[in-house]
C-alpha cells in the first residue's frame, strides 16, 4: 500500500496593499541594492515588513537579516507589527535570539550593530544570508555597509539582494547620497545594481494632516530633509556650512613662497596627516593628505618625510598633546620618537570646542567670496569625514566622538585651525623633558634651516 502523502495546506494572510507608487516600486525592485525613502512618513517600515514576509513565504528556506543601529529601534516599528500581522501557526518566534522561523523553513533574523566600526564577520560569522535589510542606513558607515553586503552570499539558487531605508542626515548621509541620489560610482561599483526610490509623507495616503503639520514645524534644515527628502539639507551635521566647490577646489601648483605646515592625528588605529599651504592673504589650502592604520611611530614619520617633496619647506608639524606622554618603561614619549626619526612636533592645544570654533572661523566666507580654508578635492577622505561629523548629543557645541573612524582627519585639521587662528602666545613645544630640548632644536634647525624652538606660527 502506497504511503499517503500529507495534504498541503493553503494559508491566507492579509498583508495589505501598497498605497503609493514608491511602495509599489519598492516591492517590484529586484536589483542588488535598492534604497527606499528620503523623508519621514514615507511608509518605509510598512514596506520593509511586507517585503521581508513576502520573500520569506515565497522562497522556502530563504535566510533574511534585518539590521538597525540599535535593537530597540527595531522592536516597535518592525518586529511587533510583523508578528501581529502573521497568521497563527505559520511561524515561531524566539525572543532571545530575535529569530522568526516560518513553517517553510525560511528565517528572519533581527539584529543590531551598536558599536561603530564593529567587525561584521565576527558578529555574523558562520551564517549565510540571502537577503539583507538595513533600516535607517544613513546611521551606518560606508565600511559597515560594505561589510554587511559581503555576508550576502551563497550558491543556493535564492536571490541575493540588499534593501536599505533611510532619511537624509546621519554619519552615512554622504555615501548613501553618492551611490543612490547622485549616482557617483567609483571603482567596481556597477550603476545597474543600484536604484533609489524616493518617498515623502505626501506619497503615503495613510498619514493624516496633523503629522504633516508637525513636520512643517521642524527647524528649516531638518524640515527640508525630513519633510521633503532634500539631500542637500544636512540635519545634525556640525559643519553645515561646508559646501563642495566652495570649500573644495581642483589641485594647482603651490607657489614656493607660500608658508607650509603639517598637522596630524596619530594612533595605531589611524595615522592621519595633512599638508597645509597658506597664501599671502592668510587663506589656507589643504593640498595633501595621508591616512593609514597600524603604523608605528618610525613608519609614520618616514611616510610623512617621503610624501613631503624636497623643495617643500615645512614650518611646523602640529600634533595632539597626548604624544608628549612618557612611556613608563623607556621614559620616552612618542614626540621624542618622532623627533628621532626626523619629525619635530609642535604641541597643539586640545580644547575641543575652541578648536572646532577656530575651524568654523576658517570656513567662513571672506569679503572676496571665498572661504578662509579650501581643501583640494584629491583629499576625498578628509572631505567626507568633515562633512559627516555630527553634533554631540549631550553638548551641541562639540563634535560627536563617535563614530571614531571619521574623526581622525578632522581632528588633525582642528589642531591646525586652533594653532593658526587663535593668538600664538605660546612657544613651540616639543617634549616635556628639558634634557632633550637641544636635540629637538637640532632637528628643527636641520629641517627648516633655522632654530625655531622660540618661534611662533604667526611669525
Amino acid at each position: 500500500m502506497a504511503e499517503k502523502k500529507p495534504e498541503s495546506k493553503i494559508i491566507l494572510a492579509d498583508l495589505g496593499a501598497p498605497n503609493s507608487e514608491p511602495q509599489w516600486n519598492f516591492f517590484l525592485s529586484t536589483v542588488k541594492y535598492t534604497c527606499y525613502g528620503g523623508a519621514r512618513g514615507g511608509g518605509k517600515s510598512w514596506a520593509i515588513i511586507r517585503k521581508a514576509v513576502l520573500l520569506a513565504f515565497y522562497y522556502a528556506e530563504i535566510q533574511i537579516l534585518v539590521v538597525r543601529r540599535e535593537y530597540d529601534q527595531l522592536e516597535n516599528p518592525i518586529i511587533q507589527p510583523m508578528l501581529k500581522m502573521l497568521p497563527v501557526g505559520t511561524y515561531t518566534y524566539n525572543k532571545t535570539d530575535h529569530l522568526l522561523t516560518f513553517v517553510n523553513g525560511s528565517k528572519i533574523k533581527f539584529s543590531n550593530m551598536p558599536d561603530y566600526g564593529a567587525t561584521v564577520e565576527g558578529k555574523f560569522q558562520g551564517n549565510s544570508w540571502d537577503i539583507l535589510f538595513i533600516d535607517e542606513a544613513t546611521q551606518f558607515l560606508e565600511s559597515e555597509f560594505r561589510g554587511l553586503a559581503a555576508i550576502i552570499r551563497g550558491d543556493n539558487g535564492l536571490p541575493k539582494r540588499i534593501y536599505l531605508s533611510c532619511n537624509p542626515g546621519g554619519v552615512g548621509h554622504f555615501w548613501v547620497k553618492r551611490l543612490f541620489v547622485d549616482r557617483d560610482f567609483r571603482g567596481s561599483e556597477k550603476p545597474e545594481e543600484y536604484v533609489f526610490i524616493p518617498a515623502t509623507v505626501d506619497d503615503n495616503k495613510n498619514i493624516n494632516q496633523d503629522y504633516k503639520d508637525q513636520l512643517d514645524l521642524l527647524p528649516e534644515d531638518i524640515r527640508r530633509a525630513h519633510r521633503f527628502g532634500d539631500w542637500n539639507a544636512l540635519s545634525g551635521v556640525y559643519f553645515g556650512e561646508f559646501t563642495d566647490g566652495l570649500h573644495t577646489c581642483k589641485p594647482f601648483p603651490i607657489p614656493k613662497h607660500w608658508k607650509l605646515y603639517r598637522a596630524m592625528d596619530y594612533g595605531l588605529d589611524m595615522h592621519f596627516c595633512i599638508w597645509i599651504a597658506v597664501d599671502e592673504t592668510g587663506r589656507c589650502y589643504v593640498y595633501r593628505m595621508f591616512a593609514q592604520p597600524n603604523m608605528v611611530v618610525s613608519d609614520a614619520a618616514r611616510a610623512q618625510l617621503e610624501l613631503t617633496r624636497t623643495d617643500e619647506d615645512i614650518g611646523y608639524t602640529i600634533a595632539p598633546p597626548d604624544l608628549w606622554a612618557r612611556n613608563r618603561e623607556t621614559g620616552k614619549s612618542q614626540a621624542n620618537i618622532f623627533a628621532e626619526n626626523g619629525i619635530a612636533l609642535l604641541k597643539a592645544d586640545n580644547n575641543r570646542k575652541q578648536g572646532w570654533y577656530a575651524l568654523k572661523e576658517l570656513l567662513k566666507i571672506r569679503p572676496d567670496g571665498k572661504p578662509g580654508l579650501i581643501i583640494f578635492d584629491t583629499c576625498g577622505k578628509l572631505i567626507d569625514c568633515l562633512k559627516c561629523l555630527q553634533h554631540d548629543k549631550t553638548d551641541p557645541n562639540d563634535v560627536a566622538k563617535n563614530p571614531h573612524e571619521i574623526t581622525h582627519g578632522p581632528d588633525a585639521l582642528r589642531y591646525f585651525a586652533q594653532t593658526y587662528v587663535l593668538p600664538a602666545e605660546r612657544e613651540v613645544q616639543t617634549v616635556e623633558e628639558e634634557d632633550d630640548e637641544d636635540s629637538i632644536v637640532d632637528y628643527f634647525t636641520e629641517m627648516c634651516g633655522t632654530g625655531v624652538s622660540r618661534s611662533y606660527i604667526h611669525s
